[in-house]
């Protein structure tokens, strides 16, 4: 059933409600029931298919509610009935060039999917990418953005860059608060397998790390190896300060020493 734009947007804005309290700084969508409307608007106008309990918005498609903003080709949000008889958004689907901007944060991808139930924003396409600050965090596979939990996962070929630093793993979980001006910002990555941190001077690489984004310091745990230019040294934890560039490396357990191996830069004359 298709209706006119008009008359579908108010029937919209009139019944289909979405949750209780929203963090106005991060991306949080609210999740489902409660009594505060999403506003959508496009310039293809907005379907009503009934029999699917879904509405269809296109072109320039754009739905907010409170200062959270969803911009894309397509949105799609689908509805129910909840257990005191009332419609509410359970799952919101925004399709092509995708755009999800707060006051502190924006994400970008090809596609998103909401569930509302969970509070898990799912992004994923070429290459998902979340903004937040000073820090960007993209991925090959998908962005996951988990509202009650207050963190991002990134998965595939994960990148977390700020300025000229980055931390490279399969798997990156970047955890995030508030800071005083009420603006979302990340404290912590976890970094998960082939975990591989650079900066200008040199490149660490191991199994598991925890970088500390106030402090600057990354910990890498596993088989763990510092290398710069053509030196390498070997051992089973490394502290890699990314803003000073000074590193420490601690030998396995049950050993005395790190192992190393070092090139002169006359090499070639000797």
């Amino acid at each position: 059933m298709t209706t006119s734009p008009w008359l579908t947007l108010h029937i919209f804005l009139s019944t289909i409600l979405v949750a209780g309290s929203v963090h106005a700084q991060s991306l949080s969508l609210g999740g489902a029931g409660g009594d505060k409307p999403i506003e959508v608007t496009a310039d293809n106008g907005i379907e009503w298919q009934q029999d699917k309990e879904v509405f269809v918005a296109r072109g320039n498609a754009r739905a907010l509610r409170g200062e959270v903003e969803v911009l894309s080709e397509e949105l799609r949000a689908y509805y129910r009935k909840n257990v005191q008889g009332q419609s509410e958004i359970w799952r919101l689907d925004a399709i092509g060039n995708v755009r999800i901007i707060s006051k502190s944060e924006t994400a970008y991808g090809d596609r998103a999917i909401y569930n509302a139930d969970q509070k898990v924003l799912v992004i994923d396409g070429e290459k998902p990418r979340l903004v937040s600050g000073e820090d960007t965090l993209t991925a090959t596979q998908q962005l996951e953005y988990w509202e009650v939990k207050r963190f991002a996962v990134a998965r595939g070929n994960a990148i977390a860059t700020r300025e000229d630093k980055q931390v490279r793993a399969d798997v990156l979980v970047a955890h995030m608060k508030t800071d005083a001006k009420g603006d979302t910002r990340v404290y912590r990555v976890d970094a998960y397998d082939n975990v591989r941190i650079r900066t200008k001077q040199e490149t660490a690489t191991g199994d598991r790390g925890v970088y500390n984004v106030e402090s600057g310091i990354a910990t890498l745990t596993g088989e763990v190896k510092l290398i710069r230019d053509d030196n390498e040294l070997r051992g089973c934890k490394a502290e890699v300060n990314l803003n000073s560039g000074i590193s420490r490396l601690f030998p396995c357990p049950g050993a005395s020493r790190v192992q190393g191996t070092f090139t002169p830069n006359n090499r070639s004359n000797n």
